[in-house]
Parts: C-alpha cells; structure tokens; sequence
C-alpha cells in the first residue's frame, strides 16, 4: 500500500474511491474495503482510500481532550495495508475542510485531483459540511461528473449494526471478547514502559507502567486482564491491571496501566511495548490487607493463563 499525504500531484489508473474515518478498522469496514477491492479488480484499476487527519472531532469539539479512539492514524495505517489497498490517501482536516459541501468535495478532490472511476460508499459514509449530506444527494453529485457509484450495506450482528461507536462501548463495558469479535482481531494498545512506584516487586508480581502512545487512545474499563505482550518483537503472557490500585494507593483518581508480564524478569524502561487485550477477570477490588490482595493475584494470574493457553 502507498501512503500518499494530501491530493496534490497524484496519478491513479481507473481509481476506485471509498472515504471515512475508518476508526478501529473493524468487520464493518472490511466489508466496505473488500467490496472496494474487487470492485477495482473488475474495472482493471487502483482501490483508494481517503481518510481525515487529525480526526474531525478532534478539530471540531469544544473538550478535545476527552475523546477517544480505536486506533490512531500509525496503527490504522498498519491495519489498513494488512487487507491490501492499493494507496491510502491523508487528507489534513481542518475547518476549511468542514465547511466544503459534499458535491465541491466530489468536485474538488474526487474528481480533479483523483480523477475517481467509481465511489464505493457505506451506509453511514456520509461526507460534506456537517457529515449529514444523505446517500442520494452523494450519488446523484458523482453520477452528474460521471461517477459510478455502488452502495454498500451495513454488517449486522445480533448486537447490531458493526460500527466503531458499538466497539467503543463495549471496550468501555469492559466486554472484551465482544469487541474483539466485531474487530475481527484482538483490540491492542501501544505504549512506552516508564518507571512507576515498584509495589508489584515488592508483592511478588513486579509490574511495567505503560505510557501510551496516543493520548486519545480508549482505555478500556478499570479492571484485571488477561492479555498477550509484545517487546521488541516476542511475545509473553501476562495480566493488566487498569485502575486506581486501591489496595496501596490512596488516590483514587490517579489511574495507571500496569502489567505483570509472566516468565519475565528484564530492564525494560523506556522500552516500546504492545499490549493485546483477549480477557477481562474482574472488577478492580480494594483489599483490607496485601496478604488477601496477594492471594487474589495469584488466582488471577492462574485464571489468566488457563485462558491465555486455550
């Protein structure tokens, strides 16, 4: 896949376009992509992709430090060249870029600059000033500059339609497994390893203290998990804990991410790791004694492990 950033310059052969935000590049939007790859294959031509940076909340929203994301821009990209699109294009968002009407988009950059065969669009693919310009005003722009235009429908499952917002809630709920399922691959957090207060040493299970990578990557709810870790490219087995540590920390709104990686026992600080979550194990729980939180700890990595070997 070649990453181009912007849509100045660009040369396509018969170029079939699809466009969004692509958060978390679930099941829903592999539907979308496959359909867009063949749909490129049967007009011998080029599958593209448009997507929106910094995402459009991030510029548009009052409180931009609350919002969270499935992926960022780095990890999308990733996961977008594992399907096998032939060119990603990353447009800068901005206001200026709002405030276009949908058909000066297709007119502007779908055309112009693209030179776009067919549009390949879902079924909440909506795109103009606001986001709200509905599918048949979309055709009916690209049709009059000779576009074709095809519709795909959504992914439905019994918790509903598959779509990022649907995923965001889940992980949210702590409801691992169902997130993953509607992904389609395990959800995953990038970070760097920073030094923490070293209780978990002292209690038997040393843990590593994760910054992560994008500040508006969605945590999923406080809790212990079973989770897969990745450093310098091999894998482990351990168990995270998200939250505020009651137990031994009197602070209750200082959250951390930590994780006891199991068989391990290296300096890692300041090292890049990748943690893959397959299990929530229960809530957070403030113990009356670290004999009774070191216990829990111990079934909870025996718990871990038993799922982690399935």
């Amino acid at each position: 896949m070649i990453v181009h950033q912007g849509y100045e310059n660009l040369h396509f052969k018969n170029p079939v376009v699809t466009l969004g935000i692509f958060d978390g590049v679930h099941l829903g939007h592999k539907v979308l992509i496959s359909r867009l790859i063949d749909t490129a294959v049967k007009l011998k031509g080029e599958s593209v992709i448009i997507t929106f940076f910094p995402h459009p909340r991030i510029v548009l929203s009052e409180n931009k430090f609350s919002l969270s994301f499935l992926t960022n821009i780095d990890e999308k990209i990733e996961l977008l060249e594992e399907i096998g699109v032939d060119h990603l294009i990353i447009i800068p968002f901005d206001h200026d870029l709002s405030n276009k009407e949908a058909c000066q988009f297709i007119d502007e950059v779908l055309v112009r600059k693209i030179g776009t065969k067919c549009l390949v669009a879902g079924f909440n693919n909506l795109f103009g000033r606001k986001g709200d310009t509905d599918f048949d005003t979309i055709r009916k722009c690209a049709e009059s500059f000779n576009i074709k235009v095809e519709h795909v429908d959504a992914l439905v499952t019994d918790k509903g339609i598959v779509s990022s917002t649907l995923i965001r809630d889940s992980l949210l709920r702590g409801e691992i497994e169902e997130a993953n399922g509607m992904l389609g691959y395990n959800y995953f957090m990038n970070g760097t390893i920073v030094e923490g207060k070293r209780l978990g040493r002292e209690l038997g299970f040393p843990t590593a203290n994760i910054d992560p990578d994008s500040k508006n990557k969605l945590i999923p709810k406080d809790g212990v998990y079973a989770v897969e870790v990745i450093i310098d490219g091999a894998g482990y087995f351990g168990m995270m804990n998200i939250g505020s540590n009651p137990t031994v920390n009197d602070n209750p709104s200082n959250r951390t991410l930590e994780v006891n990686i199991f068989d391990f026992d290296r300096q890692i600080y300041h090292s890049k790791i990748q943690i893959v979550f397959r299990r929530r194990l229960r809530n957070e729980i403030k113990f009356s004694n670290i004999t009774l939180l070191v216990e829990q700890l111990e079934l909870d990595k025996k718990m871990a492990l038993q799922f982690l070997k399935k």
